[in-house]
């Protein structure tokens, strides 16, 4: 069978019958068996895939089908479907299984999506490089010696190995885009509030956003239109129209503004840094007017990114306490003794140093001088960034500061590691729209991710840049 690069080509072949849904999941359904190397997915949901599959076929048939018919998708492990396991990839959660569907996968069924089986994923959504995972790291397929990035690593490099069509990951600073760059997929982070959360498991929650991992463009502008939009569920899901995203993708010629403090970064790849400079190049010919701009603040994203978001998930993860769900310890002899081992136990070493940092950041004497500063620099990022944004469309910068780095490099330096995010945890703390799409590869054939911001619910502008980019 042939590889499919969009759902609409997908679609024209179902329509002239050359190919069928239950076709579609037994091909992926083999890739997946015949890569097990890679620690994918925890669980594959095969003979439900198959059945769905053919009640889709039928009606595909009948001409009822949704507009997501032909769509083959995996999904996070952090994200509820029910009557499915649901682990966070950690051992606090093993055993446990949804009571209730998440609106943005809800809405992905509801328009005839097949879900194929639940993706790997750094524990509780925390870390770089899906390597602290209960279930062992996720490898690329592009080298498997080398981490998929994360926290949507697996769900990245499944779309990439050709084990699903599309995957649907979270996104808290950079974990859809970061590991779109390293496995070479498009990832979508759209604006903060723009898909519900209802049914995504919370690390933190100003910060948390669902997003697509998708082959092109045109993919991830169309599940995005379908999972927008309010829901009575999420106070926090905002109520600004959903425009047809993947009719958009046709822009006008635009500003953009490149950071030079990005280009100029120590920690940038010269390679990466030399695709940057084609990639202005691609997008003047196209007749946009792309000019530097400088943000002074870039040096204070990562700390003030790691203060916040550890302060939410010490909060976040106090309910995981060994009484009402979750792992139990067993050698327990009473109810402090409860609290405490069934933590240690569950939670990975990754877990418990954000935890741990994040009660700090909270405690008596120390609140002051590190969460409300972070908090105040918070807002000078969003209103440094809104401000460039007075005078330009969009932003251009690099997805991250290398290519794909292999397993093991960087996990005895929880700095290093956190200093990959440097890029992409600014869209976060500001939560605007942001997307990283593929262009070229490095000397070692490692793909390289481009990266937009745009203004808040403007993703159709960061979606065409994107999709000219990827045209080019």
């Amino acid at each position: 069978m042939k590889s499919y690069k969009t759902l609409a080509d997908i679609q024209r072949d179902l329509s002239t019958g050359s190919v069928s849904c239950i076709d579609l999941v037994d091909l992926y359904l083999g890739r997946i068996e015949a890569q097990p190397h890679l620690n994918l997915f925890i669980e594959v949901f095969a003979d439900e895939a198959r059945q769905r599959a053919q009640l889709i076929d039928q009606k595909l048939a009948e001409g009822t089908a949704g507009k997501l018919a032909g769509l083959v998708i995996g999904i996070k492990d952090v994200l509820c479907y029910q009557g499915h396991g649901l682990t966070a990839s950690s051992r606090m959660l093993e055993g446990f299984d949804s009571m209730f569907t998440g609106t943005a996968v809800q809405r992905l069924l509801d328009e005839d999506a097949i879900i194929i089986g639940r993706q790997n994923c750094d524990e509780f959504a925390m870390g770089s490089s899906n390597e602290n995972s209960h279930y062992g790291p996720a490898r690329n397929p592009v080298d498997p010696d080398r981490v998929p990035g994360g926290s949507s690593g697996a769900s990245a490099a499944a779309v990439a190995a050709g084990m699903c069509h599309a995957s649907l990951g979270s996104d808290t600073g950079g974990s859809v885009r970061q590991p779109a760059a390293f496995c070479g997929t498009v990832g979508l982070k759209p604006t903060y509030g723009r898909i519900s959360r209802w049914g995504l498991i919370a690390y933190a929650s100003s910060f948390d956003q669902i997003g697509p991992l998708t082959q092109s463009v045109e993919d991830a502008a169309l599940l995005l239109s379908v999972m927008a939009g309010p829901d009575g569920h999420d106070q926090t899901a905002a109520s600004e129209s959903v425009e047809a995203y993947e009719t958009k993708l046709s822009i006008s010629p635009k500003k953009i503004g490149y950071l030079k403090e990005a280009w100029e970064h120590p920690s940038l790849s010269p390679e990466i840094r030399a695709q940057l400079d084609t990639s202005i190049a691609k997008l003047e010919a196209e007749g946009h007017e792309v000019v530097p701009v400088e943000f002074e603040l870039l040096e204070y994203v990562v700390p003030c990114y790691y203060l916040l978001t550890t302060a939410e998930a010490s909060s976040n993860l106090a309910r995981y306490d060994g009484v009402r769900y979750g792992h139990r310890s067993e050698s327990a002899q009473d109810l402090s003794e409860t609290y405490l081992a069934s933590r240690n136990e569950g939670f990975g070493q990754e877990v418990k140093r954000r935890i741990l940092l994040g009660t700090f950041v909270l405690s008596a004497g120390y609140y002051d001088a590190y969460y409300t500063q972070a908090m105040k620099t918070r807002r000078l990022l969003r209103d440094g960034i809104y401000k460039l944004f007075q005078s330009c469309d969009a932003l251009l910068l690099p997805t991250t500061p290398s290519t794909a780095f292999r397993i093991g490099e960087k996990s005895e330096d929880p700095i290093e590691m956190y200093l990959s995010d440097i890029y992409t945890v600014l869209a976060n703390l500001t939560g605007v729209p942001a997307i990283s799409v593929p262009f070229g590869t490095d000397s070692q054939g490692l793909p390289i991710g481009v990266q937009f911001m745009g203004r808040p619910f403007e993703e159709s502008t960061i979606l065409g840049l994107g999709q000219q980019l990827a045209q080019s």
